[in-house]
């Protein structure tokens, strides 16, 4: 039965291609009646059939699955598509929010929840191995600052390649939001905890997609590029497909985590 003193947030992991998609419609279902989230968030950047971006028809494939936001990092912007989403104001589709001013697109929003209670998605890039983009770190401040009073809690979505730049921000936002998720390296972590203030953390939800494959992509491809050091366009594999994921709860009360839990599911 529903714990009614908790919100119960569901993020799936990075989604790769048409086989995240057919794993995440086979197993959300399931999720969803099994812990009856009041949120869904699902990292969608590498949505596209290629594996690169997001298209108009798995957005909305998504949105049908139950998913609520959709957050993305430095693939969203690969698949000229998305500009066209966000023409026709899909603003629940979530580009990093330190990209420079003058960028479509936009990285927080706020959502009603079952209850008639809000909680704000934000979505931020870490700069380390990646662009040398607007600061995580002074953005999540002023971010923070201007939804003051209007959400009962706040979800990061911080995709970034280095685990100290994650672990970095997360105490730095420890007890300020009630979790930050970290996405990116499409390798699930074991080090999910609750920082002293409240927040919950993990370095990395993992991959939702192929697992023979080398990061959701096709395994001979990759160990060519790394053999021979050229180019080499990279394929999404298709076998053995999971999900993975992480379900936070946080107390009603407090808006502190109460609990955190990586999920994998195939």
């Amino acid at each position: 039965m529903k714990d009614a003193s908790v919100w119960t947030v569901l993020f799936i992991a990075d989604i790769v291609g048409q086989p995240g998609l057919e794993i995440t419609t086979r197993v959300l279902p399931r999720l969803k009646e099994e812990h009856e989230p009041d949120l869904v968030i699902a990292n969608g950047e590498n949505g596209a059939n290629n594996g690169k971006g997001l298209t108009k028809t798995v957005v909305k494939k998504y949105f049908e699955l139950g998913i609520d936001v959709i957050t993305g990092g430095n693939h969203t912007w690969e698949n000229p598509e998305i500009y066209k989403i966000w023409q026709e104001n899909y603003e629940r589709v979530l580009r990093p929010a330190n990209y420079p001013k003058g960028n479509p697109g936009k990285g927080t929003v706020i959502v009603d929840l079952p209850d008639g209670a809000k909680a704000a998605v934000i979505n931020l890039q870490g700069r380390t191995y990646l662009y040398s983009i607007d600061c995580p770190f002074r953005l999540g401040d002023d971010i923070l600052y201007r939804l003051e009073g209007q959400a009962n809690f706040a979800i990061i979505d911080f995709h970034a390649e280095a685990s100290a730049e994650k672990m970095a921000l997360a105490w730095y936002l420890d007890g300020r939001v009630s979790a930050v998720i970290g996405t990116h390296t499409h390798v699930p972590t074991a080090d999910e905890r609750i920082l002293p203030n409240g927040t919950a953390y993990i370095t990395d939800a993992g991959m939702t997609g192929p697992f023979d494959s080398v990061i959701g992509m096709k395994k001979d491809i990759a160990i060519k590029k790394f053999m021979r050091q050229i180019p080499f366009r990279f394929e999404p594999a298709t076998d053995d497909p999971r999900l993975c994921a992480v379900l936070v709860k946080i107390d009603k009360a407090t808006a502190k985590a109460a609990s955190i839990e990586r999920i994998a599911a195939a």
